[in-house]
């Protein structure tokens, strides 16, 4: 049998723990019963001797089961195309879409959509619309929009509504991003480490840049009009604590406050790689899976390389299905080192 990708032992595992996030990946048969479902069925699991795995349920009604009537595993294929027509709905509409509106759309009820929803894109559809209005904003920004046509291009019903949006989430003013963070105050420093030389920058709103081998002249690219201040008291408490989950990383540093943003897809692979706990890994396949996008996987791989903030954001905790380190953009005996130290 062959479930694509992925082996029996990890067709397995996911049934032991009714993974939502590989429905669709592959059905399990249960040859006593005869009947197939998802990974994440509810009903009582199996033993072993008695499943086999399928790529898809065509795969096991030709090896004559049929459907569980519980778990409904060919309502996979439903759900992605309710998913993708609420999307596509979303990006064409010039007013936000209420969460009953879209469910009318697909056949669903509201709570059930938005749990279908959630599941495949790791965002609520509210959140998928906002991260997206957020997105088309800071794309006309950075291409010489003017504020207020951003502003309204991009779906927000006024500036007030766009700056409690965009202000706490891009830790800047809109005029601040589309003019290369005029008005906006950045300290930073480059500190020693056992890893070699760290670029620590910070914003009032948290760390919004963390890598190794980079200067000042890292942080002038991005925000050439931005106020650069080598630290100041705060900014010493803050480095110092960074300092620390550098140096000590199995001690945890989800205390630390960071300042990123990133397209939605982005920022859901960012939580996924923040619930890793020190000393685990994942692999690509694994941080795709887990954010709705189980194919997605050379996209995980680019989300996880767009990360600003390395460290607090474990990109490092992300390795191949293989096991074999994957790369890293920093040089993969940084790498190797940082998971050492968060061995137990």
């Amino acid at each position: 049998m062959s479930a694509g990708t992925m082996t029996d032992d990890e067709c397995w595992a996911a049934v032991q723990r009714r993974d939502r996030a590989l429905d669709g990946r592959f059905v399990t048969g249960v040859l006593t019963t005869g009947i197939y479902c998802r990974p994440s069925c509810a009903a009582r699991h199996p033993a072993r001797a008695n499943v086999r795995f399928f790529a898809d349920g065509a795969a096991a009604r030709a090896a004559g089961l049929r459907p569980c009537k519980r778990c409904l595993p060919d309502d996979v294929a439903r759900d992605e195309g309710a998913v993708i027509a609420a999307i596509a709905a979303i990006k064409g509409s010039e007013e936000p879409l209420a969460l009953a509106d879209l469910a009318a759309r697909t056949g669903y009820s509201p709570t059930h959509f938005q749990r279908v929803f959630t599941r495949h894109t790791g965002l609520s559809p509210a959140a998928y619309a906002r991260a997206l209005r957020e997105e088309r904003a800071r794309t006309a920004l950075s291409e010489g929009a003017r504020v207020t046509d951003a502003i309204y291009d991009a779906g927000f019903s006024g500036p007030s509504r766009f700056y409690d949006n965009m202000e706490g989430r891009m830790g800047m003013t809109a005029s601040a991003w589309v003019n290369g963070g005029k008005g906006v105050t950045i300290h930073w420093a480059v500190v020693p480490t056992s890893l070699g030389d760290m670029l620590v920058a910070a914003t009032g709103k948290g760390v919004c840049r963390l890598s190794f081998a980079e200067g000042r002249e890292a942080l002038e690219e991005r925000f050439p009009a931005a106020t650069l201040v080598e630290g100041d008291a705060a900014f010493a408490a803050l480095l110092t604590q960074v300092i620390e989950a550098v140096e000590t990383p199995a001690a945890g540093f989800d205390h630390i406050p960071i300042d990123v943003k990133g397209t939605a897809f982005q920022e859901a692979v960012w939580r996924e790689l923040r619930k890793i706990p020190a000393g685990e890994t994942r692999s690509y396949a694994d941080i795709a899976a887990a954010v709705g996008k189980p194919k997605a996987v050379r996209a995980a791989g680019s989300a996880n390389g767009a990360n600003n903030v390395a460290v607090l954001i474990p990109c490092h905790r992300v390795v191949r299905s293989d096991g074999s380190l994957g790369g890293y953009a920093y040089g993969l005996p940084i790498k190797r080192e940082l998971l050492k130290r968060e061995i137990p």
